[in-house]
């Protein structure tokens, strides 16, 4: 299942901007855009503002006005629909109605008393669903946000796909075993806690077992995966590769002792990725 990724129209080069113009984003539109379902939306234009139109502020109190003071599209704003069933949005920086951060503040006066605010349609989404995967343009150009902001969005669409379908307790069980490591190198406690989630599936209300996991799972990506965590999770899993290969050519034409091959890579590999070895070589 493609990712399903609410955007700023202006991203994706519609010419919905207060300037008649667009923010054609490439990397969104070119590169992105090859692997989700964009659902572009301007709520600026969605409470009927004309384009062109007058640029927007947005006050200390919380406010959205038009420049001039004439006009206050709070309450417009505040009524619009919020999706439902994405797995991620991708805002237009700096925009009184849409920015994530760093939006200037006015008072009674043209400077700006701060630059702590946020978009009114941003905020609102990201206060009503706080775990939904979100950035703006800007933030994506950093490789480390890009990188775990596109990790969160697949993750969700696999967990969507999951629970959009008739699920079985056993069903659960694979999606959480095929996504251990992942869990693990974000937070191994949140990995235990949905282990008893899943563990209980057969015992419990559906509904109440699929919210608490989604829970869970999506709060734990939502956390930084550390370069140890990364580590631990690889190591785990070439353990359990070595040990598979190990077993195979046993049962098959090896014979006699141990062989001493996939313990060696084991250790060479632990070896090269112990905290110690990775600083001297940085």
């Amino acid at each position: 299942m493609r990712p399903l990724i609410g955007v700023s129209s202006c991203l994706l080069g519609e010419q919905v901007r207060f300037d008649g113009g667009h923010k054609r984003h490439r990397f969104l539109a070119d590169v992105l855009g090859r692997y989700v379902d964009w659902v572009p939306f301007c709520p600026e234009v969605a409470i009927g503002l004309g384009t062109p139109r007058e640029t927007l502020k947005l006050t200390d109190d919380g406010r959205l006005i038009n420049r001039s003071r004439t006009a206050d599209h709070t309450a417009a704003m505040a009524a619009l629909p919020l999706p439902s069933d994405i797995d991620g949005y991708v805002f237009k920086a700096k925009s009184p109605s849409c920015g994530i951060h760093g939006i200037p503040r006015y008072s009674g006066h043209d400077q700006p008393v701060d630059r702590h605010g946020r978009g009114v349609y941003a905020s609102r989404l990201m206060d009503t669903c706080p775990l939904l995967p979100v950035e703006d343009e800007g933030r994506l150009t950093d490789d480390v946000l890009r990188q775990a902001f596109v990790e969160r969005i697949f993750a969700r669409a696999r967990l969507r796909e999951l629970f959009t379908a008739r699920w079985q307790p056993r069903d659960l069980v694979a999606f959480h075993a095929r996504h251990k490591l992942q869990i693990l190198a974000h937070d191994p406690a949140a990995y235990r806690q949905a282990g008893r989630v899943v563990a209980e599936a057969g015992r419990r209300p559906r509904a109440a077992v699929q919210a608490e996991y989604s829970e869970l799972f999506c709060a734990a990506l939502k956390g930084s995966a550390t370069r140890g965590r990364h580590t631990n999770a690889l190591l785990h899993a070439f353990s359990q590769v070595s040990d598979v290969l190990d077993d195979t050519r046993r049962g098959t034409w090896w014979t006699g002792s141990r062989p001493t091959g996939a313990v060696t890579r084991r250790s060479a590999f632990r070896s090269r990725c112990s905290p110690t070895t990775r600083a001297a070589t940085v």
